[in-house]
C-alpha cells in the first residue's frame, strides 16, 4: 500500500473492496501508534531541587493567633523548597513554602517571573503552604483576586523564582519513584461531640453540635466528628546512581506547636525536612538534597490526643519527637521503592467561580451592633469584635471568587490542590477517587479561602464553618472536588507507565 493509499480519508473508504479490511486495521494502528508515542518518555527525566531563604526581618508580625505578636527571634529559618522535573517535553515546577498561607498574588507574581526566567508555564507551577503558626504570612491586607502585593509578599516571590530558578539550574538525569509510610499515631481529629450541654455558644450566638479542641481528657468527650489520614504519601527523585535528589512528602496534620512566645519556626514540617536530610546524607552532597514535607489536608486534624492528653513538654520538644519520627518512617520507606528514568508529566489548572458565604439580615444586625460597642483594650483579643469586623468584611465579597484549583501527574503519581485549609475526609476522597492512581491531596495552594468542611460538616457547625473562618459557600467542597477530578481524568496517560 502507498504513502498516497494511507492518506485515503476513512469515510470513502468502500465496505466491499477487499482492501477495506486492512486500510482500516492499519488507520486504526496509526492512531494507537501516535497516541501511544504523544505519551511515551522521549528522553530520560531531568530533576534538580534548591531552597531560598524566605525568612523576614524581626519585628515583622507573627499571625498564628488571634492577634499578631512582633518576631524577637529566629529559632530555624524559613524557605521556599523547590523541585523542577523535566520530560524533554514538559517542566513542572513544585514549591513549599515554610509560612502560615500565601495570598494569591504571591503565587501569581511568583509563576510569572518563573515563565519569564525559567520558561515553565504558571500551569505547571504548584505553590503551597504548610501553615506553620510561628512565622509571618504572605496573605495580605486585602480580599481581591490578584491582590495588590505588598513589601512581603513581592519579596516571598522573588525568592521563590529564585530557588525554582536555581533548581533548573542543577537540572540532572534523574529516576523517581512513589511510596507510602503510616503514622496514625501523630494525627487527631480536633472536632469533636460532647455530652449535652457542653459545647458554648458561638461569637454568632448560635449554637453549634461539634466543639473545636475540647478540653483533653474532659469526662463530656464523646466521639470525634470525622476521620483522620495516617498516610504519608512520598515522591521520591533520585540521580540514576542513587543519590537522592529530593523528596516531596505530604501529611495531613495541623501544625504542632510549643514554641517560645515570638520565635519564628518553620514547626515540625522544617525539622522533619532536616532530618530526613542527615538520614539520607543528603546534606554532605553537593549540590545538596532538597526534603520537603507540603500539608495534606489537615484542617480538622491536629497532634492533640484528646481522650489521653500528654504531659507538658519544653518548648520544641513534641515538635521534634513528631519530626524525627516521621522522617525516620518516610526513610523506611524508601528501601523497596522501584524507580523509572523514563515518565512523562502532566498539569492542568483551572480557577473555578465559586459563590462566597454571605451574613443574614440577623448576622448583619449583630455584627453592627457589635462593633457599635468601645473596641478591646489593645493587646486584648475579643472574639466577637473579631467575628463582627470579619461578617462586615464578608458582606462586601463580590459575587463569585476565581479559586485555583491544579492537578500534576508525575509518571503514575497524581497530585491536587486546593487554595484552602481542607478537611482530611476531603483529601482521603480524592485519594479514593481519582483517576489516576496513586493521588494525594495538598492543601493551601496559590491563595487561601479560609476552612473547607464538606456540607455535612458544614450542618455540624463549629469553628471552622463559623462566618469569617470559612469564606466559600456550603457546597464549595464538592464542587471543587468535582472540577479536580475531571482535571485529574484529562491528564491520565494514554498508557500504563
Amino acid at each position: 500500500m502507498t504513502k498516497k493509499q494511507c492518506l485515503i480519508p476513512i469515510n470513502q473508504l468502500n465496505p466491499y473492496n477487499p482492501n477495506t479490511t486492512m486500510r482500516i486495521l492499519l488507520f486504526s494502528l496509526l492512531l494507537a501508534t501516535a497516541a501511544y508515542a504523544a505519551d511515551t518518555p522521549k528522553a530520560p527525566l531531568l530533576a534538580g531541587a534548591a531552597t531560598s531563604d524566605i525568612t523576614p526581618v524581626l519585628g515583622t508580625a507573627i499571625i498564628g493567633g488571634f492577634l499578631p505578636i512582633p518576631a524577637a527571634n529566629v529559632h530555624d529559618e524559613l524557605h521556599a523548597r523547590c523541585l523542577v522535573l523535566d520530560d524533554g517535553q514538559t517542566k513542572l515546577a513544585l514549591v513549599v513554602l515554610e509560612l502560615l498561607g500565601i495570598g494569591d498574588s504571591v503565587s501569581f507574581e511568583a509563576r510569572k517571573l518563573i515563565e519569564k526566567e525559567v520558561g515553565i508555564p504558571p500551569s505547571n507551577v504548584l505553590i503551597s503552604a504548610i501553615h506553620t503558626h510561628s512565622a509571618p504570612s504572605a496573605l495580605g491586607t486585602e480580599f481581591k483576586s490578584p491582590q495588590k502585593a505588598d513589601d512581603y509578599q513581592r519579596f516571598v516571590a522573588r525568592r521563590i523564582a529564585d530557588g525554582v530558578k536555581c533548581a533548573a539550574n542543577r537540572l540532572r538525569p534523574a529516576e523517581v519513584g512513589f511510596a507510602t509510610a503510616q503514622a496514625p499515631e501523630h494525627v487527631f481529629n480536633r472536632r469533636w461531640f460532647l455530652k449535652s450541654g457542653a459545647i458554648p455558644n458561638n461569637p454568632f450566638v448560635g449554637a453549634d453540635q461539634v466543639k473545636m479542641n475540647p478540653p483533653a481528657g474532659s469526662p463530656d468527650l464523646l466521639k470525634p466528628a470525622g476521620p483522620t489520614d495516617p498516610t504519608v504519601s512520598i515522591l521520591v527523585v533520585r540521580e540514576p546512581g542513587g543519590r537522592p535528589i529530593a523528596v516531596y512528602s505530604a501529611y495531613s496534620l495541623h501544625y504542632v506547636g510549643g514554641v517560645v512566645h515570638g520565635d519564628i519556626s518553620a514547626d515540625y514540617y522544617g525539622m522533619y525536612c532536616r532530618r530526613l536530610e542527615r538520614l539520607m546524607y543528603g546534606n554532605e552532597q553537593d549540590p545538596p538534597m532538597v526534603a520537603m514535607m507540603a500539608n495534606g489536608t489537615s484542617a480538622d486534624v491536629n497532634n492533640i490526643d484528646f481522650i489521653h492528653p500528654r504531659p507538658s513538654k519544653k518548648p520544641y520538644e513534641q515538635m521534634r519527637f513528631v519530626a524525627d519520627d516521621l522522617a525516620g518512617k518516610v526513610h523506611a520507606a524508601l528501601v523497596n521503592i522501584k524507580y523509572r528514568d523514563r515518565v512523562t508529566l502532566a498539569a492542568r489548572y483551572r480557577e473555578l467561580k465559586i459563590s462566597p458565604r454571605r451574613p443574614t439580615a440577623e448576622q448583619m444586625a449583630w455584627a453592627r451592633q457589635t462593633l457599635a460597642k468601645p473596641e478591646p483594650a489593645p493587646g486584648k483579643a475579643d472574639l466577637s469584635h473579631i467575628y463582627a469586623q470579619r461578617t462586615v468584611d464578608i458582606a462586601g465579597y463580590p459575587a463569585s471568587i476565581p479559586v485555583a484549583l491544579q492537578v500534576l501527574r508525575i509518571g503514575e503519581v497524581c497530585i491536587g490542590s486546593m487554595p484552602n485549609e481542607v478537611f482530611c475526609e476531603i483529601g482521603l476522597e480524592f485519594r479514593k477517587r481519582s483517576p489516576v492512581q496513586p493521588a494525594f491531596l495538598v492543601e493551601l495552594a496559590h491563595g487561601y479561602f479560609g476552612y473547607l468542611p464538606t456540607p455535612k460538616q458544614h450542618e455540624l457547625g463549629g469553628y471552622e464553618t463559623w462566618l469569617g473562618t470559612n469564606h466559600l459557600e456550603t457546597r464549595a467542597s464538592e464542587k471543587m472536588l468535582d472540577a479536580l477530578l475531571e482535571m485529574a481524568a484529562e491528564v491520565r496517560p494514554a498508557t500504563v507507565e
